[in-house]
């Protein structure tokens, strides 16, 4: 999986992080649901009853609808992936995610035209990347940073 380098503006950085803080909720949310359950309380919800909560709670939820539903729904896939790993005995079972240690959220589905490659060390496409609203995409380089194309 690529990763890009993001040097956001000051408001950009803040939708980023209003994004991690959203991937993390999901995640968390995840995490206890799982801790509730147990063999005499039956299954707990797997990744298709989990996304149609969540599609339940941005109906109701102003702030949790604000945030971008791919990095919430990938969330999900993450921490489905997660427990699948826990029970086939490969990696431990998943924890809380703590603000300001466990920020980050991947995005996925990118274009090959929503990434261009800005010199040998660089890529451009972390704009592209990140649902960000009104605030236009930027991308670092080594010739400094851009407004991706298609945006104001």
């Amino acid at each position: 999986m690529p990763r890009y380098r993001l040097d956001p503006t000051p408001e950009q950085e803040q939708v980023l992080l209003g994004d991690c803080a959203h991937a993390r909720y999901v995640w968390n949310l995840a995490v206890e649901q799982h801790g509730f359950w147990s063999r005499h309380r039956g299954r707990a919800p797997g990744y298709k009853e989990q996304s149609r909560q969540l599609t339940a709670a941005r109906a109701e939820f102003e702030w949790l609808r604000a945030g971008s539903q791919t990095v919430q729904q990938q969330a999900l896939r993450d921490f489905a992936q997660a427990m699948s790993n826990f029970f086939a005995g490969t990696h431990r079972r998943p924890t809380w995610r703590k603000q300001g240690v466990h920020e980050g959220f991947r995005q996925v589905g990118l274009k090959p035209h929503q990434v261009k490659r800005l010199s040998h060390k660089w890529g451009c496409g972390a704009g592209a990347q990140v649902r960000m609203g009104e605030v236009p995409p930027v991308a670092a380089g080594a010739g400094g940073c851009e407004v991706l194309p298609g945006h104001p």
